[in-house]
């Protein structure tokens, strides 16, 4: 696996990926900055964990994937000698 397949704008999965951080972020800073109640501050840690995961799911997804013009590992690779 190579760090730079996460690198693939022309795949949905990948704005996908960056919208998971982004409101997870978002979630994170908001607990910081406003002051919130108990249940507010729990809903929001809860939204900011799921954000994170997946957002980690899509990373994992955009690591797996064969790159563009690279054949499928499954098919190609899995074949045994003899």
């Amino acid at each position: 696996m190579k760090i730079g397949r996460l690198w693939q704008p022309h795949r949905p999965i990948f704005w996908l990926m960056l919208a998971f951080n982004a409101l997870s972020s978002a979630c994170a800073w908001a607990m910081r900055a406003l002051p919130l109640n108990t249940v507010a501050l729990l809903l929001l840690a809860f939204v900011a964990l799921l954000n994170v995961g997946f957002g980690l799911a899509a990373a994992w997804a955009l690591l797996r994937a064969p790159a563009p013009g690279e054949p499928d590992a499954t098919a190609a690779g899995n074949r045994s000698c003899g």
